[in-house]
C-alpha cells in the first residue's frame, strides 16, 4: 500500500484527491506543509498529495516555494470540486449553534451564509476536517464545522446543511508529488510545470516566454515568487499544454539559453474538470 502524505487529518479535501490520485493509498496526516514535503523528501512516505491552486482563493504560494526547496517532482494532477457542509454533532439542529469551526479559506468562500445568520459567529481553525474532529472529541453541541461530506462520515457527524459556499464554480487544483528519483515516465504527458529565473534586464521575462511559445507550448498559467536573501529578484513558475511529450525536452532546452535557472518541476497528464459536482 502507497502510503501519501497530505497536509490536515483525515477527512480532508487533500484526503479526498489523494485517494482519487494514488490507488490504494495509506493516507499520512501531517500539521504543517512542510511536514509533508520533508517526510516525502526522506523517504517517511512515498508520495503526497497538495493543493497548489483554488478557482476562487487562488495560488497556495507556500506550496511553490516548497516545490523549489525539495528534490520532489509532480507526477499528476486532479481538479475537484469543493463543497462546503455544515455539520455538527448527531441530534443537534441549526438553531442551537453559535459558532462555526473551519479553515480561514472555507469561512471566507461562505461568507453569504454567514450573512444570513447573523447569530453563527465563524472561528479559524487549522483544517476543515480536524474542526469535524475536534467537534466530536469535545462534544459540543452549540458549535458546529465546515467540511466535506468525507469529514462528517469519518467523524460520525451530521450535516446540517449542504452545499453551504457563496460560488458553486469552486474547484481546487492538486499536484500528486513524488521523489525525482522514484518520478514514473509518464508516455502520454502533455502538461509541464517548470521554475525558472532571468535577470534583471529589460525584455528577459518577454524572451522567455516566447521561446516558451516558439515550442508550441500554450501557457495556462504564471507565478512569481521573490529570491529569498537577492530582493526584487524572482522566481517564475509556468504551467504549460503540450502538443506532445517531446516538446517539454524543446522547451527547457530554449529556455535554458536566457534564463539563469531552469528546473522541470513536472511532466504530466492535464487533469480533466468534473462534469457532475460531489456532494
Amino acid at each position: 500500500m502507497t502510503q501519501v502524505a497530505i497536509q490536515g487529518e483525515i477527512g480532508a479535501f487533500s484526503h479526498e484527491a489523494a485517494l482519487r490520485l494514488v490507488s490504494a493509498a495509506s493516507i499520512v496526516p501531517c500539521s504543517l506543509s512542510a511536514d509533508v514535503f520533508s517526510a516525502l523528501s526522506v523517504g517517511r512516505v512515498d508520495a503526497a498529495v497538495v493543493p497548489i491552486e483554488n478557482s476562487l482563493a487562488g495560488s497556495v504560494i507556500e506550496h511553490f516555494d516548497l516545490l523549489l526547496k525539495h528534490d520532489l517532482v509532480i507526477v499528476d494532477e486532479a481538479l475537484m470540486r469543493i463543497r462546503h457542509n455544515l455539520i455538527a454533532l448527531p441530534g443537534v439542529v441549526e438553531s442551537e449553534v453559535n459558532t462555526v469551526y473551519s479553515h480561514p479559506v472555507a469561512l471566507a468562500q461562505c461568507r453569504q451564509f454567514f450573512a444570513a445568520r447573523p447569530s453563527m459567529q465563524p472561528c479559524a481553525f487549522y483544517d476543515t476536517a480536524g474542526s469535524v474532529k475536534h467537534l466530536v472529541e469535545t462534544g459540543n453541541r452549540s458549535a458546529a464545522a465546515i467540511a466535506s461530506s468525507h469529514a462528517a462520515q469519518h467523524y460520525g457527524a451530521s450535516i446540517l446543511v449542504a452545499g453551504i459556499e457563496d460560488n458553486p464554480e469552486n474547484y481546487t487544483r492538486f499536484f500528486h508529488l513524488r521523489r525525482r528519483s522514484d518520478a514514473p515516465l509518464i508516455v502520454d504527458a502533455n502538461k509541464l510545470s517548470l521554475a525558472f529565473s532571468v535577470e534583471n534586464r529589460p525584455g528577459t521575462l518577454v524572451a522567455a516566454l516566447q521561446q516558451l511559445a516558439a515550442q508550441g507550448t500554450n501557457l495556462t498559467k504564471i507565478e512569481s515568487r521573490p529570491v529569498h536573501g537577492r530582493p526584487w529578484e524572482y522566481i517564475f513558475y509556468v504551467d504549460c499544454q503540450l502538443t506532445h511529450p517531446a516538446a517539454a525536452e524543446a522547451a527547457i532546452a530554449a529556455l535554458r539559453s536566457h534564463c539563469s535557472m531552469v528546473r522541470e518541476l513536472g511532466l504530466y497528464r492535464e487533469a480533466v474538470l468534473e462534469e457532475t459536482p460531489r456532494v
